[in-house]
């Protein structure tokens, strides 16, 4: 990722990613304004016991490391999730592994949980300044012997430095992860990091790429195991007609292609789970009007990551002015309101 500039555009993505985070970090650690970008009693919400100033927030992957804190609260928004940290560092994958579909208004990366480790990400989360809900993405090492093991270390670690913990077993780009989506993996893994939690919510981050039947189970899994909201969802495998050679490139595609499957996927998931868990909306959200579009869909609160790549870093701002006036406009007093209507 890397808000747009023409300058930006011209140099490798992923190093233009790495710059975007080390210019926002920088200006987060120099003292960002945080006085709210935009505010408003009606985009105040509530979700899995945390109170949120606005609906809108930073999905994982953007500041996988929390190298950008201060920076994106700044920016407005009103939840950041950093991550995904592993237990152990790990490079991910070789390189290139990001690619830009700028005729599409999208990304594919195959990036693989490249990070530096929760231990080292932790003393830069602790000592962030906290102007927002702050949120711990967790997964497994790619050369794991026990993956299940790995998401418990990282839940137990990372809940007293969060405010909700993830477990995020939808990313395509570690080999056998989506697995832990299923049947008896997949309530062994809830099992064992509810009990490794304490006090903090848990959220479950799943795929986009999910038949029917695997929705369900996955539906109740989650409520089987009080599980406090699931994010729905990454990047898909799948193609849809493409403009951009980069299209062709293996890994997982967000950004405007994925927003059809990604409405598809919370409206299933509104279904399966009869409004008894929080649904948190990914995928293809850049304005104001599609946030809204989602939470009338059954979304509590949305996520955006490739969006800010086109869109640049005022989008959080515009996305929430825009936000309160069609809530106004349909005469809702909050964003709870509107949800699923």
């Amino acid at each position: 990722m890397a808000f747009y500039h023409p300058l930006l555009f011209r140099i490798d993505a992923e190093r233009a990613h790495r710059l975007t985070i080390g210019m926002l970090g920088a200006w987060g650690g120099a003292g960002a304004p945080f006085a709210p970008t935009f505010a408003s009693p009606r985009l105040a919400t509530r979700v899995a016991g945390l109170d949120f100033a606005n609906p809108v927030g930073l999905a994982a992957g953007v500041d996988k490391d929390a190298h950008a804190v201060d920076g994106f609260f700044a920016l407005g928004f009103g939840g950041v999730e950093v991550g995904t940290l592993t237990p152990l560092p790990q490079p991910g994958n070789p390189r290139p592994r990001l690619f830009r579909l700028p005729e599409d208004r999208a990304v594919v990366n195959r990036m693989g949980f490249n990070n530096g480790g929760l231990a080292k990400a932790l003393p830069r989360i602790r000592s962030a300044r906290r102007h927002g809900t702050l949120g711990i993405n967790v997964g497994a090492n790619k050369d794991a012997v026990d993956r299940v093991a790995d998401y418990v270390h990282g839940v137990a670690t990372a809940a007293p430095y969060a405010d909700y913990v993830t477990i995020n077993v939808s990313s395509p780009n570690t080999p056998g992860l989506r697995d832990l989506q299923h049947g008896a993996a997949l309530r062994d893994l809830l099992a064992a990091c509810d009990a490794a939690k304490g006090a903090t919510p848990l959220f479950l981050k799943v795929a986009p790429d999910l038949d029917p039947t695997s929705i369900d189970d996955i539906a109740r899994a989650a409520i089987d195991h009080g599980i406090d909201a699931l994010i729905v969802g990454n990047t898909t495998v799948t193609r849809p007609d493409l403009k951009s050679a980069n299209g062709r490139e293996t890994g997982g595609l967000s950004g405007g292609p994925l927003a059809p499957l990604a409405r598809q996927r919370l409206s299933d998931f509104r279904t399966a789970t009869g409004g008894k868990v929080p649904l948190i909306a990914v995928g293809g959200i850049d304005s104001g009007a599609e946030a809204y579009a989602r939470i009338r869909a059954g979304a509590s609160l949305v996520q955006l990551y490739t969006a800010l790549v086109y869109e640049g870093p005022g989008l959080a701002t515009r996305m929430l002015r825009d936000l309160d006036a069609l809530l106004a406009r349909d005469g809702f007093a909050s964003v709870a309101e509107a949800v699923g209507t």
